[in-house]
């Protein structure tokens, strides 16, 4: 069967501890539409408690269990919410990715005093002060949780930067350790230096660090059983630490844990393969490529060459790689790296990722169940969001899980007319996938030998017409104007 994920969440997802009882309601739903995968948020407890999204971490250890940051429930429900969703969709045979914040942490219990220099916020590398001593709130003590679960108690040795400094200005603030002046190594030379992103900075160099955070992943596992995780932020974390991170959770939890790390990189292909070459291959990363050529081409319309979309994308490059998506809650309207896909091509869009032979699709939650909420823009104006779900949707994903099968053959020849055939096998049928971002048009390809004499029909509806595939193997399939047909035999 083809595996499919989704992104059970998004930035603006319904609060008041409902999401881990509406994933736990949607099990049979999701397996039907043929879903094997299902990415949630975070899951433990943030820095506003039932109001974080989850993904400026307080503790992780917290999964909706202690009175923390003013509630026991998480935003999406309490642990014992969260693990009743687990247990339902894998009753219903989907995995479960959960969501990996190691990056940073938020809200600490305590101030503490320590040195630190300040550093350009555009160049990292650049230190644009003396030594000086700041406090910040570095020290985490759980008061909540106390000792249960881990004893572990974080202080300022093991972050390497803040953004907080207790009667100064916002800045960025380099901290003064015995693990290097420097910060950690990163793969690209953006901002001089991109280890740091946010909050409190971890230090993935401190043993203790790196001894407590593989201790609390082996914990994870045993409480949830999760089968994947998604890795936060790639950008600002040590590669080196992944490789290890993973080797010692794969090896501690007994299963080969599936792995998709977010390394958010529009248009820069060579960034991806440079990351999963340090990586040794330990993961797949995210399809930013892809992402952005979708987000372009529909801006541009019909001007747009469409035998480009696929071009300099990790799909193409390096499928078993490869998670590819439409969008996601970054890149969803008012948020920081808003670049949404436009409703009209999103049809085309999942037709691409979901009906092809390479890469594995990521469906975004609002495209599936529709989006509504409220936010200022980068103006500070307050806009009022609606997402419909995605025009076909289901059906797109009922043709993956049914007929998304077998040879591929490509009919790519014209700027703003794709198409392709997939033979099938000796189990599912196979299926004829044409797409226009302009005119109507008709596109003569060769569904196979096999399908002599058979009638098929646009499972979209686009077209009432019924296409009889021909003594030599081919056929004529119509083409929707600025949209996609998927046809299938009756």
């Amino acid at each position: 069967m083809n595996q499919t994920m989704i992104q059970f969440f998004h930035w603006y997802s319904e609060g008041k501890g409902k999401l881990w009882n509406h994933a736990k309601k949607q099990a049979e739903y999701l397996s039907g539409l043929g879903i094997t995968s299902v990415w949630f948020p975070p899951a433990y407890k943030g820095t506003d408690g039932e109001n974080s999204i989850g993904y400026d971490a307080y503790d992780l250890f917290d999964l909706g269990e202690f009175e923390q940051k003013n509630s026991v429930s998480t935003k999406y429900g309490t642990k014992e919410n969260y693990i009743n969703a687990i247990r339902a969709l894998k009753e219903k045979n989907i995995q479960v990715i959960v969501d990996v914040v190691l990056g940073h942490k938020a809200g600490g219990d305590e101030l503490e005093k320590f040195k630190a220099v300040k550093v350009d916020e555009n160049n990292r590398e650049k230190v644009i002060s003396d030594v000086i001593e700041i406090e910040s709130y570095t020290k985490f003590t759980f008061p909540g949780r106390g000792k249960k679960y881990s004893e572990f108690e974080w202080n300022f040795t093991c972050f390497s930067g803040v953004d907080y400094a207790e009667g100064r200005d916002s800045h960025i603030y380099k901290i003064k350790s015995e693990y290097g002046d420097d910060w950690e190594e990163m793969i690209d030379d953006e901002k001089g230096n991109y280890d740091y992103l946010m909050f409190n900075d971890i230090e993935h160099r401190n043993p203790h660090v790196r001894e407590e955070l593989n201790n609390w992943a082996k914990w994870y596992f045993d409480e949830t059983d999760f089968d994947g995780v998604r890795l936060d932020a790639l950008k600002h974390i040590s590669f080196d630490f992944y490789k290890e991170w993973l080797t010692l959770l794969r090896s501690n939890s007994g299963k080969n844990i599936f792995a998709v790390g977010e390394y958010w990189a529009p248009g820069y292909l060579n960034l991806l393969q440079k990351y999963i070459e340090a990586t040794e291959g330990c993961m797949s990363l995210f399809d930013s490529s892809l992402q952005n050529n979708f987000h372009t081409a529909s801006k541009e319309g019909d001007s747009y060459d469409l035998r480009n979309i696929l071009a300099e994308t990790l799909t193409e490059a390096d499928p078993l790689h490869s998670v590819s998506l439409v969008d996601n809650h970054d890149t969803q309207p008012l948020q920081d790296l808003e670049a949404p896909v436009e409703a009209w091509f999103k049809p085309i869009a999942y037709a691409l990722i979901l009906l092809r032979e390479k890469g594995y699709p990521c469906i975004f939650y609002p495209d599936l169940y529709g989006a509504h909420y409220k936010d200022n823009d980068r103006e500070g104006n307050e806009q009022e969001i609606f997402l419909d779900k995605v025009d076909g949707i289901e059906e797109l994903l009922k043709a993956r899980k049914e007929n998304a099968y077998g040879i591929q053959r490509d009919y790519f020849e014209d700027a703003n007319c794709l198409g392709w055939v997939r033979e099938g096998d000796d189990e599912h049928d196979g299926c004829a996938v044409v797409l226009s971002n302009k005119d109507a048009y008709t596109k003569p390809m060769e569904m196979g030998e096999k399908y002599i004499g058979k009638t098929f029909y646009d499972v979209l509806g686009r077209s009432e017409e019924k296409v009889i595939i021909r003594e030599d193997g081919w056929a004529d399939f119509p083409v929707p104007a600025g949209n996609v047909s998927v046809w299938i035999p009756e």
